[in-house]
């Protein structure tokens, strides 16, 4: 194993960075101030500005896959996409930020690949811009046609077919659609389109060690494009062959993943996943033709090749097939100004800008930092251990949770956790740390901007369900009872919006357990800090027995069962370790008084 070559500065700032170049080469992009791990780019000549008269088009999701998503925003596509950390989407904060930079009086569209963390974050932004009065609508994409049956919960993935659905959206509010029939297109489109594909080579993550799973002689169809393994290895085939089970996958009759019949016409798009040379796709697209052609009975009206969602330096390629009609024709062949849909961009080169400032929260709460140090109280000292070893605890796992993500995931679950943890250790001081139930909520606000992904936006989540159970007592000092009240207030809480449940190969399967047996030693008598201490026991034991699960929600879903039993679910894992640490903390703690 070796650390892959690249040609970047710190791998932690690899996604401001390809934003910065964007920026230098496109100038009709612009992008916000304010937010230096997440960037919101969107059109510059719509914000600052006049409110914009259209409905504006927004997407995005994690970085790694260019030039999705910043790359197709432009007049007759995205107007805005908001852009996570490498393979994470991006944080609630952020994408609010840019449905109020972007969003007139005709409202705005959300176009959303179908992954957990970015349902999850766009939907709550989008719940809370409806709050403020804006017009939102949603319309999740899930494209892929390498999983059969189709999973209960979650639904398929959003793969490069995502691209499509953006020009058919844009150039309908380009055209001065209403919201309504904007959204309409726009599902339209993602109903009819279908994508599968197969990798010579996985993606390396900025900094990482090189972890190939594949042999010299072997290849994967239907992986992700996030690096997650696919449903099948074989040996290297001929392009022909390649490209021959990707169609007979995509247009299956037995699977009716779209409404495609023999005499159909059809749009396909034969899509880089970020390692593959311009060669290798044209003689890809060179074969799919005919086969579509005469093997399928199809009229091809149109064919896109190159690079439009890729993930990071994969070696391979999807196919996507979209169903055609003159009104899809019509939008597809609209005139658009986005930097990497297949025409070309003018315009001339102004100076280097100055990011646009951040358009504000109608109820933006601003904390202040502390002026001098605050005079802690005993339960204050016993957070604020807790919280440091809690967060020192996902620091000092970071590689391991990296390694077994790798193997059920996209490998960055403990890259997350440290993000987190060291932003909790930064913001602590600020922390109000007499006052547990504000400070639990300071920590979800951490999170949320610090972390992003499925993760972050859980985590926010828990603590905001938890500080809100807190809060329901006025007295100051929290009892053990309460903490208990807080920990099922949000398990509660992520069961309902993330849909797990005990079982399905979770955090949950860390917290219940915990939850339970802390229930159990304090009815039994025991003092509080061992209460805690054999109850962090029981998180670690979950965590473990996670090994026996088959995963029913997150990435891990759709990697084999050899895969998962190989390691616990890292997540869960994460969660039981700095609950373990801040038990350990508190009894120690309460052993020297």
């Amino acid at each position: 194993m070796a650390t892959c070559k690249k040609l970047i500065n710190d791998p932690n700032d690899v996604e401001t960075e390809f934003i910065d170049g964007l920026m230098e080469t496109y100038p009709t992009l612009q992008y916000l101030d304010g937010y230096p791990k997440v960037k919101v780019v969107f059109r510059a000549d719509v914000y600052p500005g006049p409110p914009y008269d259209k409905v504006a088009v927004i997407s995005g999701g994690g970085s790694g896959h260019e030039p999705a998503h910043a790359g197709f925003v432009g007049e007759g596509m995205l107007t805005a996409a908001i852009c996570g950390d490498v393979f994470a989407s991006p944080t609630v904060d952020a994408i609010l930020a840019g449905i109020r930079a972007v969003t007139g009086p005709m409202g705005c569209l959300l176009i959303i690949k179908n992954y957990t963390g970015d349902r999850l974050n766009f939907g709550l932004a989008a719940e809370q811009a409806k709050f403020e009065g804006y017009k939102v609508e949603s319309v999740i994409v899930e494209d892929d046609c390498s999983i059969y049956p189709r999973p209960e919960i979650v639904g398929r993935r959003g793969l490069a077919g995502t691209i499509l659905v953006h020009k058919v959206a844009g150039a309908a509010a380009a055209a001065g659609l209403s919201l309504a029939e904007v959204a309409a297109e726009a599902r339209y489109a993602s109903q009819n389109v279908g994508t599968m594909g197969v990798a010579l080579k996985t993606c390396t993550l900025p900094g990482r060690i090189l972890r190939e799973r594949l042999g010299p002689s072997e290849m994967e169809l239907g992986l992700g494009i996030h690096g997650e393994p696919g449903g099948k290895v074989t040996n290297i085939l001929p392009v022909d062959e390649v490209v021959s089970h990707l169609l007979k996958q995509i247009l299956s009759k037995e699977t009716d993943y779209l409404p495609i019949t023999r005499g159909s016409s059809v749009v396909l798009m034969v899509n880089g996943l970020g390692g593959t040379p311009l060669m290798e796709l044209m003689i890809a697209a060179g074969k799919a033709v005919p086969q579509l052609v005469l093997d399928h009975g199809l009229a091809v009206d149109r064919v896109y090749t190159g690079s439009f969602m890729t993930s990071l330096d994969m070696e391979g390629l999807s196919i996507s097939i979209m169903r055609s009609d003159p009104s899809i024709l019509q939008l597809l062949d609209a005139e658009t100004k986005a930097p990497y849909w297949p025409v070309g961009v003018s315009g001339d080169r102004p100076p280097a800008k100055i990011p646009a400032p951040i358009p504000p929260s109608p109820s933006a709460n601003i904390v202040e930092p502390q002026s001098q140090p605050l005079k802690l109280t005993e339960q204050g000292r016993l957070l604020e251990l807790a919280i440091v070893a809690a967060a020192n605890a996902l620091i000092h796992l970071t590689d391991t949770l990296n390694e077994w993500d790798s193997k059920v995931g996209d490998g960055d679950c403990g890259s997350t956790m440290l993000k987190g943890a060291k932003q909790i250790l930064e913001d602590i001081k600020n922390y109000p740390l007499n006052n547990a139930a504000e400070t639990v909520g300071e920590i979800g606000s951490t999170i949320g901007k610090s972390m992003g992904g499925t993760s972050g936006i859980i985590y926010s989540i828990l603590c905001k369900a938890a500080c809100l159970q807190l809060k329901t007592s006025t007295d100051p000092v929290v009892t053990s009872k309460q903490w208990a009240e807080a920990l099922a207030a949000a398990i509660a809480a992520v069961s309902k919006y993330g849909g797990a449940r005990a079982g399905d190969r979770t955090l949950l399967d860390a917290l219940i357990p915990a939850l339970s047996s802390l229930e159990e030693r304090l009815n039994s008598g025991d003092d509080p800090a061992t209460a805690f201490l054999v109850s962090s026991q029981a998180a670690l034991d979950g965590a473990e027995s996670t090994k026996q699960m088959r995963a029913k929600a997150g990435r891990t879903l759709y990697v084999s069962q050899e895969f998962q039993t190989s390691v616990p679910d890292p997540g869960a894992y994460a969660t039981a370790a700095w609950y373990r640490a801040a038990a350990i903390a508190i009894k120690d703690k309460c052993k020297s008084i």
